[in-house]
């Protein structure tokens, strides 16, 4: 590549050095062969020459048995991973609280040093997972999560307790990333919403499930002389360990793989995810390998970096009040076993709006005004919450508390999937997204420490520092929507007055492919 082209590219695209991060021309292809010699546009045909003719029934077809086959897995391992790391909420009303002392700070403790792990192992696990087979890694993560959490039925100390939590935050970290990464090189842009707030629902609905099989194991007290809440860990940890042995042969690793679908179909399936650049031209590839180039870029993204604030604001509220929802309901007025049940609507309701926003986000091609809305509503919540004079009205406090969950839960999908749709190629997006969540994730630290057991029932200090964030976290997004739209303004401008053409005549294939989202073909999702 000449001089002058790469310094159009450093003009155009702000590349802080050669080949925007370390891509040159110099460097070696990095793009893996297809598997079982598929016709791609990754293996540098046209795109006419691979897509085919298929009817939109047959299209249809085929990511039907891709949803079949993909969602029901990730919902279930969601839901199971979910309940296992918030279910301490529901076992500390079940009698943990007492038996192992957990007074003054003790509690807020054992609930953090889950995610001092929990954010360090992200990463890599995104990394790993771009190495070893999903179908692999995800087998051994959810083996782990379950094992630990059963063994952590088995704790009578403090110290114990805590123990069980740091290897929990290991054994779970690199779930979410891997499946939400997963679903962005099987489903296109605006596909992949509706997708994740399927199985991320599971998460509002495993505090309704917590809840209920809380209430149903509490039950089970002095059996085998175990109190009830141990045992609410041990069952909840087996579920996970039952399911991991199938994982190997269930889960899909990538669309070339994919023995559930024909040949016709994964060659359809992987062409019309490398086409979907937004512009109409140019293509993406998820066959590239991992490296330090894309390690770098995923890490120089500043827009990755603000994303963090409106994640914050769904991690921060979202842990603290899942771990102290069931006894600000307590505090109304009810039994512990009907406080678990008191918060089963709660969650229900935000499972319903999660997938309901998703499918308006993925139908209107549009993610920041969910994420402005669905934080505007969390702040009328968390407002009424410091107003109501509790304990009175205990009505109207439980009536606020389905605007909190609502408005956490919702956004949560559509700043993953911001993130996601706007970062190319693959590694970089592996990256990218684990660095989201790895730094987003460490909001379940402040969430673990600001709802104090001596503020109840008003909770100012936790309901206060959620408003705050949930007002941030619409500014970022405004600020985010401002700047990928004027940055598609701009190369709207670059291809109209160059000519689609001219570009490709000044960059290789190849070139194109490691720019990525960089590339002049690139849209960025609003």
């Amino acid at each position: 590549m000449t001089d002058k082209i790469q310094d159009e590219k450093r003009v155009e695209y702000g590349a802080e050095e050669k080949g925007l991060g370390g891509v040159s021309s110099d460097t070696s292809p990095d793009v893996r062969p297809n598997d079982g010699g598929l016709r791609t546009v990754d293996a540098g045909l046209s795109p006419d020459e691979v897509i085919g003719e298929m009817s939109p029934a047959e299209e249809a077809l085929a990511i039907r048995k891709i949803d079949y086959r993909l969602i029901p897995l990730l919902t279930l391992l969601y839901l199971l991973a979910y309940i296992d790391r918030s279910n301490l909420g529901n076992a500390k009303i079940a009698g943990m609280y007492d038996d192992l002392e957990l007074y003054g700070m003790k509690y807020n403790t054992a609930l953090t040093v889950f995610f001092v792990t929990y954010v360090i192992f992200e990463i890599p696990s995104n990394v790993v997972l771009k190495i070893l087979r999903p179908s692999i890694w995800l087998s051994i993560i959810c083996f782990a999560w379950g094992l630990v959490m059963t063994l952590m039925g088995l704790v009578n100390s403090y110290s114990g307790l805590l123990a069980a939590r740091i290897f929990l935050g290991v054994a779970e970290a690199g779930f979410f990333p891997a499946a939400t990464f997963l679903l962005t090189i099987w489903y296109r842009r605006y596909e992949v919403q509706r997708r994740m707030a399927i199985f991320y629902a599971a998460a509002s609905l495993s505090g309704a499930f917590s809840g209920l099989l809380a209430f149903a194991i509490e039950k089970m007290d002095g059996i085998a002389g175990l109190a009830g809440w141990k045992w609410i860990f041990i069952l909840e940890g087996l579920a996970p360990i039952a399911v991991s042995f199938t994982l190997y042969f269930l889960l899909p690793d990538k669309p070339e793989t994919a023995k559930f679908l024909t040949i016709r179909e994964r060659e359809f399936v992987v062409n019309r995810i490398a086409l979907n650049t937004g512009s109409g031209a140019g293509r993406v590839t998820n066959a590239d390998r991992i490296n330090w180039t894309s390690f770098k870029a995923g890490f120089r993204d500043w827009r990755v970096w603000l994303s963090v604030i409106p994640f914050w604001g769904c991690s921060i509220g979202t842990y603290g009040f899942t771990a102290t929802v069931p006894t600000v309901v307590k505090d109304l007025g009810y039994s512990d076993a009907n406080a678990q049940l008191m918060t089963i609507p709660i969650y229900v309701a935000a499972t319903f709006a999660t997938v309901g926003v998703a499918w308006w986000s993925d139908r209107i091609q549009q993610r920041t005004p969910f994420l402005m809305g669905g934080f505007a509503i969390a702040c009328v919540g968390f407002i009424g919450e410091l107003a109501i004079p509790h304990p009175r009205l205990p009505g109207v406090t439980y009536f606020f508390l389905f605007l909190v969950a609502i408005g956490l839960y919702c956004p949560f999908t559509c700043v993953v999937t911001l993130v996601g749709n706007n970062l190319a190629p693959s590694s970089k997006r592996a990256v990218g997204m684990a660095l989201l969540i790895s730094v987003g994730n460490m909001g379940g630290i402040c969430g673990s420490n600001i709802y104090f057991a001596a503020e109840a029932p008003k909770y100012p200090t936790g309901f206060g520092v959620c408003l705050a964030i949930c007002f941030l976290s619409i500014v970022a997004a405004v600020v985010l929507r401002i700047a990928y739209r004027r940055e598609n303004n701009r190369r709207d401008e670059y291809v109209a007055r160059e000519g689609e053409a001219t570009i490709k005549a000044r960059f290789t294939e190849q070139e194109l492919l490691e720019l990525g989202d960089l590339s002049p073909f690139y849209r960025y999702t609003l």
